[in-house]
């Protein structure tokens, strides 16, 4: 899709293309949207102007984001949105807003699985400004 044809109302998604994990998962979620002809658009925070997302580079690096008209979403709920957004995932979205399931999945995000990508992707940093 090209991005001039997206509105203000439309799902953005920022997310870390460097780290192998987070980009298998949104190259995935792309493809589905590509194929569905999906008004979501992907933006790598590696490349992209963050001012418009009034966040940091270290910020976006922490989790995903995603942007919903003029709200900026992170983390669990972010996922929601986006998975709001695909017929396929809706089943997930609303299994993950039940309200036993959302405090696990966002406690299971935020303490765990998004500290360690953050902590992996701190490590790819070092290990890159040491070979340049």
């Amino acid at each position: 899709m090209d991005q001039t044809e997206i509105t203000n109302d439309d799902t953005s998604v920022l997310y870390n293309a460097e780290c192998p994990v987070c980009r298998a998962e949104i190259d995935h979620y792309a493809a589905y949207s590509r194929d569905h002809d999906l008004p979501i658009r992907f933006d790598d925070l590696n490349s992209s102007a963050l001012e418009a997302w009034g966040i940091s580079a270290d910020e976006a690096a922490k989790r995903l984001h995603v942007r919903k008209g003029d709200q900026v979403y992170s983390g669990i709920p972010a996922f929601i949105l986006l998975w709001q957004d695909m017929p396929r995932y809706r089943w997930l979205a609303r299994v993950v807003s039940w309200p036993l399931v959302r405090p696990v999945a966002v406690a299971l995000y935020d303490y765990v699985l998004a500290p360690i990508l953050y902590r992996w992707h701190l490590a790819r940093v070092r290990r890159a400004k040491k070979l340049s």
